[in-house]
């Protein structure tokens, strides 16, 4: 978890890069385009963007399609779990030959060296970060406490005039003190002002009050809650210089924008003053440090961009407005593009619940030690049946039941054909005996045999297959575990429900396929049969440090007039087999009244 969560994040990291360099060269190219509160808007996409890489979320719908992360991954090594050990032979299960369990063991996941010194540089980093960032608070609520409420009655009667006419019901207090040297607004959750004592007694009345509709104007725009998450994406991504220069730009636009906000509720001859009065504190050029506080000064910099922007300032017309807006559409489509590249570590734990479904519980008795979900999906009265809600929607690795799809996408892919599926041994000499000779669709889907759908897909190839499972829909559609290995307890997951749901649409052909590629494949899934009754099914066995930790067993049965899709899972520290799967499904099947064929 901790190698794919270190992968992922810096491919989400580079991605970052690159759309804050799109970011700044569109605010730059339409900068005479765009209102300056739209310019600072404009970063909030950044911020979400960069909350991304967090959240528990699937790639969905057309971003998938620019899944620029995925192509990075599958450039670099495969992970340590997709290394394939020697084999263990674990047949000998009673009954037909299709409930042998073929499977082959992989290593346990190893958190490569290099993915957890980063991992815990990270954590350190964000420690250090946290911990300015706290003291800065620290002392912001020091001197807040230090502070005493204004006594000047005047100041305190244009203090609540600026609010009136902001339209501020909220209640904002204002507060003195010898310690700062510039006007700050701080505070979530007791919003106040804190303005330096030598404004109050150096100040024109005039020059207080641009002070309190610029202070004001923070809390109009919510721009204190703003910070604090400011605060937190600087903790999170303290050692990425893109996202620092972003950060500082944002508040130099969040200055600019509130400079606008002012001159556009005063007189245009005040445009000057306003700006003298932002000079003054360039001399002292104070400015806080507080992480969560937002202050009138600045740097030198910072002070410069924002007296040019009061000397051009015009008050905004409706024409400006409109591209104002067409430009923001514009950015929000741009971050809409990069959001696959941001979500390499969105896999999906969990598939959704059906809305009406039948919950058996009384099923359990028949799974015995074994941990496991069932779903039966029935195609006539469209309803379904789940034991074990929670086990049901739950993502695991697919096992040797994904050699269905993969041999599906074969044949839609030519590789392969109804006609003609034959492929020759290399002699590689496999712990089965089953597997040391040639196969075809038939043989290789009866006896699993492995070397057979790797192939397969080999020759399909890695865009190819993305493609293909991204257009049924399998499960999280992760192939980065590599070409060979992606479906062997490795990458690739998905549920029992989505099993059932896949296996119904391909019965029914509901993705348009070729109808002969579907029937070749059934044909290959054949397992018994008896008059109009029909059973068809695959198992799946997943082993890793040679002990079975995953058994599979899903499938189908076609009666006269009814067709009932199943999978079962169930998993275990070990003595997890597809046959036991399906020994357990049938029983199941058989006690719920379908008549399985034997």
């Amino acid at each position: 978890m901790i190698s794919d969560f270190t992968m992922g994040f810096l491919l989400a990291d580079a991605v970052i890069a690159v759309l804050i360099v799109i970011i700044l060269f569109l605010k730059k190219a339409l900068k005479a385009h765009i209102s300056k509160r739209i310019q600072y808007n404009i970063w909030f996409l950044l911020l979400l963007a960069l909350a991304v890489p967090f959240l528990p979320v699937r790639q969905e719908g057309f971003l998938h399609a620019v899944n620029l992360a995925g192509v990075l991954k599958e450039a670099l090594p495969a992970k340590g779990n997709a290394e394939v050990g020697a084999g263990k032979d674990i047949s000998g299960a009673a009954g037909t030959g299709w409930m042998q369990d073929f499977s082959v063991s992989v290593k346990g996941e190893r958190i490569p060296f290099f993915s957890m010194v980063l991992f815990v540089l990270w954590l350190g980093g964000m420690a250090v970060t946290a911990g300015v960032t706290l003291s800065s608070g620290r002392k912001m609520r020091q001197l807040a406490r230090s502070a005493l409420p204004v006594q000047d009655q005047e100041i305190n009667a244009l203090f609540e005039e600026c609010k009136k006419e902001l339209g501020l019901g909220r209640k904002v207090k204002i507060y003195s003190s010898a310690y700062v040297r510039s006007p700050v607004a701080f505070g979530l959750f007791r919003p106040s002002i804190l303005l330096p004592i030598r404004v109050i007694r150096e100040f024109e009345r005039k020059d207080i009050r641009y002070i309190l509709l610029h202070e004001l104007m923070h809390y109009r725009y919510w721009d204190i809650p703003v910070n604090y998450w400011v605060c937190l994406t600087r903790i999170l991504y303290w050692f990425h210089p893109f996202v620092w220069y972003a950060l500082k730009e944002m508040r130099t636009d969040r200055e600019i924008a509130c400079d606008a906000a002012v001159l556009a509720v005063l007189r245009q001859e005040d445009y000057t003053d306003y700006g003298n009065t932002l000079i003054q504190f360039a001399e002292k050029l104070s400015v806080a440090s507080f992480s969560a506080a937002s202050a009138m000064g600045g740097t030198k910099k910072q002070l410069k961009k924002r007296i040019i922007s009061i000397a051009g300032f015009r008050p905004e017309g409706g024409w400006l407005k409109l591209k104002s807006g067409l430009v923001l559409l514009a950015a929000v489509l741009i971050v809409l593009l990069f959001l696959p590249g941001l979500m390499a570590n969105a896999k999906g734990g969990e598939a959704p619940i059906p809305v009406a479904y039948e919950t058996r519980e009384d099923l359990g008795t028949y799974f015995g030690d074994y941990k496991g979900s069932f779903v039966l999906y029935d195609r006539k009265r469209q309803a379904y049946t789940i034991y074990n809600e929670k086990g049901s929607a739950k993502r695991v690795s697919p096992d040797s039941t994904y050699k269905i799809y993969s041999a599906l996408f074969a044949l839609e892919n030519k590789v392969i054909t109804p006609d003609s599926s034959h492929l020759d041994w290399d002699k590689t000499q496999y712990s089965f005996a089953a597997w040391n000779r040639d196969q075809d669709l038939d043989s290789a889907m009866e006896n699993s045999v492995n070397w057979y759908f790797k192939t397969l897909d080999a020759k399909s190839g890695l865009a190819s297959l993305e493609k293909d499972f991204h257009k049924i829909g399998y499960g999280n559609e992760d192939l980065s575990g590599g070409i060979s290995n992606y479906w062997m307890e490795s990458s690739l997951k998905i549920s029992p429900l989505e099993q059932v749901r896949l296996l119904n649409s391909f019965c029914q052909n509901d993705f348009h396929f070729d109808e002969k590629n579907v029937e070749a494949v059934k044909k290959s899934l054949w397992l018994s049969g008896s008059g109009t009754n029909a059973l068809y099914g695959k198992t799946g066995t997943g082993a890793v440090d040679g002990k079975n930790v995953n058994g599979w067993f899903i499938g189908f049965i076609e009666t006269g007039d009814n067709t009932y899709t199943f999978a079962l899972n169930i998993n275990k520290e070990d003595s997890c087999k597809g046959s036991t799967a399906a020994k357990i499904a049938l029983t199941i099947l058989t006690s719920m009244g379908i008549d399985v064929p034997r």
